[in-house]
């Protein structure tokens, strides 16, 4: 099956989630209920049994990592030209930097279950681990530079950060909980993925781009073309199996995180345009990500 094909039942949730919010009496104030659960316990659960779980080949993997990395960084340096570029408002460059780079673990981690099962699953869960944090501080840096002691003490607490690196450590001291806690958190994770994609489908809204689209559209650009050319090219030249190409590619090709929004919120930046700028993205992804999959299938 191709990797288009592959990726519609996924996509398909977030349209579900989309059409609830809208034609239900699920309103966003309950699908807002659905997501702190999704992050605080579900998607933790998934995270931790899944690096827990894995087996991993460290050399290869660090090849892939290390290319996750350069391509965030690359996203950011993008991201940031568009200052030069096109000269946006101060608080709209602030507030939308950071959908230049940032991600949506709830989509990337479903669908690298859906590409490589529970070994993809890992994979992408390792790099959400350790780039979550870089993309944090750059956003938040942008936003307000007095916030980095409030940000700093955010990060020890971020369930998913904490997840991952309890799953990896245990992974490398051979400590793995009891069938029956594994099979638990198994049962967490799955209800994840479902709900993770569906909020963010209750959370699409295209308002607030106007007087933005030149930024909005450079910021798509390079989340969704520059960075996924970006891996897969690079990606050609290093020692990575197949799958961990196309995780890597997966990873660069994401729409921007749905948290980027509570983000410029909280710190007084435009989230109307950020919510927009998320929103745009989302549905653009849906044509974007299955072309970069093809290039590595």
């Amino acid at each position: 099956m191709s990797s288009a094909l592959l990726l519609v039942p996924d996509f398909s949730l977030i349209l579900i989630g989309w059409l609830l919010v809208r034609y239900s009496p699920f309103d966003r104030a309950f699908w807002a209920g659905v997501e702190r659960l999704v992050y605080f316990v579900l998607f933790p659960a998934l995270l931790l049994q899944s690096t827990n779980s894995a087996k991993f080949d460290f050399s290869s993997t660090s090849a892939m990592l290390g290319l996750a990395l350069m391509t965030t960084a690359f996203g950011m340096v993008g991201g940031y030209a568009v200052k030069w570029a096109m000269r946006p408002a101060p608080l709209d460059f602030a507030s939308g930097l950071q959908t230049a780079f940032r991600f949506n673990s709830y989509i990337g981690l479903a669908l690298a279950a859906r590409l490589g099962g529970s070994e993809g699953l890992a994979m992408m869960a390792v790099i959400v681990g350790c780039t979550v944090p870089l993309c944090n501080v750059a956003a938040v840096w942008a936003l307000a530079r007095h916030g980095e002691t409030r940000l700093w003490r955010e990060l020890a607490r971020n369930p998913l950060i904490l997840a991952t690196a309890g799953g990896l450590l245990t992974n490398l001291l051979g400590l793995h909980p009891p069938e029956v806690v594994g099979m638990t958190l198994a049962r967490l994770g799955s209800a994840s993925t479902a709900l993770g994609l569906m909020t963010v489908g209750a959370g699409l809204q295209m308002r607030g781009v106007t007087g933005a689209i030149g930024p909005v559209a450079w910021w798509s650009g390079v989340k969704l073309v520059a960075m996924p050319c970006f891996a897969w090219a690079v990606g050609r030249l290093l020692p990575l199996t197949e799958l961990q190409s196309q995780i890597v590619v997966l990873f660069a090709s994401l729409p921007t995180a749905s948290s980027a929004y509570i983000l410029a919120v909280r710190m007084g930046g435009n989230g109307p345009m950020v919510a927009a700028t998320i929103s745009v993205m989302t549905v653009a992804a849906i044509v974007t990500t299955p072309f970069w999959l093809s290039l590595v299938s």
